[in-house]
């Protein structure tokens, strides 16, 4: 009986390994017909150049001699598309969102690390968690935090401090990284989680939270097959012990050791939540003695579930934490470590940006949530750094089923012809090029390769206007669109702009003799060519006078 189980087993996959053989490489699938490079090899395709740390110039080269729609090859010949067309990413993340869904690799990948959050969740499931949460991050409670508003600028006055000290014998070389990703975690812990994580005293030592989620990317690149090859299937294999009990036979110290960071994310946000729900059973009374007195986002969020008809279990806001918590803090020190590096190598706009800084805090004194918004430079920098450097530089998506995707210009394909679409079959990855898209020249014009920060300051190309960027913000790509966009955007702004008005209006930011070179990994991050496994930024600060 076994032995008949087992060939009919055997059989089945062998009719499977042949049917796909023959797709990937007999039968002609309409993707060929649209251009792109060779494979690099057989077995790998494109994958090595896709997914290099110092991919930069082969992606934009992509862009550059094959269009806005490019075919790639991936794994073992499988199809791919490469997508900065915007109304191709139209259809993508706003019109036919449900078809295009996040990856099963990514999916199952961050459930293991962060539990069923916003990032892990599909379909219902997943607008179901985001009606919860869309109030709690709507430009109307941004202005509503006016207590955690002032225990935010009061940690950004630690922070200038802290590296007032630094500086008191004259200019110092200062790994920003590790000052921006300390700040961004107790910016978000406190008007996230109303939690303070760290002191930001030049003593002390980093919290073992802020280190886990540090180190979380380069860990997950540095495993990079195993997460995209093997976690997936550990994720769907029996119940959890059973699957922590495979990872914990896998040889691999650095998988090890991202579990271990994981427990330690996942412990520090459980203690976090009962210590909400506990101040929230006694009144309040108690929630007022709390980190941001319960007017931070996870306390709210609590209160909204507790009140919802169809609440999310308590696995689902512990997942939302994590979340949140690595969301916020990594991208956002992300992008304010390119904003220093861009004012470092550009005085002349770091000088103009602490002058519009010194006459806000002159008019002012200090800045509220609408002032620092009304500041056209300090917006202009961000905007056009997000624009040419998103932290996230690609996406992934995968088709559930088959689909037509237009493109707003016709290109010409691999036989000569024109095409103002392509049919894409079911299970087709989809990379979502959110640097192409946010640098098409066709749009922003001949200077899209260039940092300007002066663009925003007048009316944006109509081109750029009429392209219709299903982008959440600016007609960017960045923090994406449509029912994935990013939640936490405006607070991403709200953090970058805090930081920026106080350490610009104390120090001069100069660059380190140090050849600094950029990270193409899941989150862009900073190194020097001396320790290139060592995330950090070196800078000069100097006194400003």
């Amino acid at each position: 009986m076994f032995a008949k189980a087992f060939l009919t087993l055997a059989a089945l996959f062998a009719a499977r390994l042949v049917w796909w053989t023959l797709q990937r490489f007999v039968f002609k699938n309409p993707l060929d017909n649209v251009p792109g490079p060779e494979p690099d090899s057989r077995l790998m395709g494109n994958f090595k150049r896709l997914f290099s740390v110092d991919g930069w110039d082969w992606h934009r080269d992509l862009f550059a001699r094959y269009g806005r729609v490019v075919r790639l090859t991936g794994m073992l010949g499988e199809r791919q598309l490469y997508v900065a067309d915007p109304k191709a990413l139209h259809h993508i993340v706003v019109k036919d969102q449900d078809i295009y869904e996040e990856h099963p690799h990514f999916i199952s990948a961050n459930s293991i690390l962060f539990g069923k959050g916003l990032l892990t969740t599909l379909g219902d499931h997943h607008k179901k968690q985001r009606r919860l949460m869309n109030p709690v991050f709507s430009t109307a409670h941004m202005r509503n935090m006016i207590p955690i508003f002032q225990e935010v600028m009061l940690i950004v006055v630690q922070l200038r401090s802290t590296l007032e000290k630094q500086t008191e014998q004259g200019p110092a070389e200062i790994n920003m990284i590790h000052w921006m990703g300390r700040t961004a975690l107790e910016l978000v812990g406190r008007a996230g989680l109303g939690y303070s994580f760290d002191t930001l005293m030049p003593n002390d030592p980093a919290h073992p939270y802020a280190v886990s989620i540090k180190e979380l990317v380069p860990l997950q690149f540095r495993v990079f097959t195993l997460r995209v090859y093997v976690l997936p299937y550990v994720y769907n294999i029996g119940p959890a012990w059973l699957r922590r009990a495979i990872v914990n036979i896998i040889p691999s110290p650095t998988l090890h050791e991202l579990r271990n960071k994981v427990d330690l994310i996942w412990r520090t946000s459980n203690e976090i939540f009962h210590q909400k729900m506990d101040a929230l059973r006694a009144g309040d009374d108690a929630v007022k003695q709390q980190v941001g007195q319960g007017k931070d986002i996870i306390s709210l969020l609590i209160r909204a579930n507790l009140k919802a008809e169809d609440p999310c279990p308590e696995d689902e806001i512990l997942g939302q934490m994590s979340t949140l918590i690595f969301a916020a803090v990594d991208t956002t020190s992300s992008a304010l470590a390119r904003i220093m590096y861009m004012l470092a190598t550009n005085q002349d706009v770091q000088d103009r940006l602490r002058d519009e800084i010194r006459a806000a805090k002159a008019q002012y004194g200090t800045l509220s949530y609408d002032e620092l918004e009304a500041m056209p430079y300090l917006d202009a920098v961000c905007r056009e750094t997000l624009r040419m450097f998103p932290p996230i530089p690609t996406l992934m998506r995968k088709t559930i089923k088959d689909v037509v995707m237009p493109f707003s210009q016709p290109i010409t394909g691999v036989d000569g012809r024109e095409m103002s679409d392509v049919f894409v079959p079911a299970h087709t990855p989809i990379l979502i090029s959110a640097l192409n898209a946010n640098r098409n020249p066709d749009l922003w014009g001949e200077d899209a390769a260039e940092w300007k920060p002066e663009r925003w300051l007048k009316p944006l190309p109509q081109k750029v206007v009429d392209a219709h960027i299903p982008g959440v913000y600016s007609h960017l790509m960045t923090f994406l669109g449509g029912g994935r966009a990013c939640i936490g955007f405006k607070f991403s702004q709200l953090e970058m702009k805090v930081v920026l008005v106080e350490l610009l209006d104390a120090f001069v930011i100069s660059p380190s003799s140090k050849k600094v070179h950029w990270r193409m990994s899941n989150i862009v991050s900073a190194y020097v060519e001396e320790e290139p496994l060592k995330t950090q930024l070196p800078v000069v600060l100097s006194r400003a006078s």
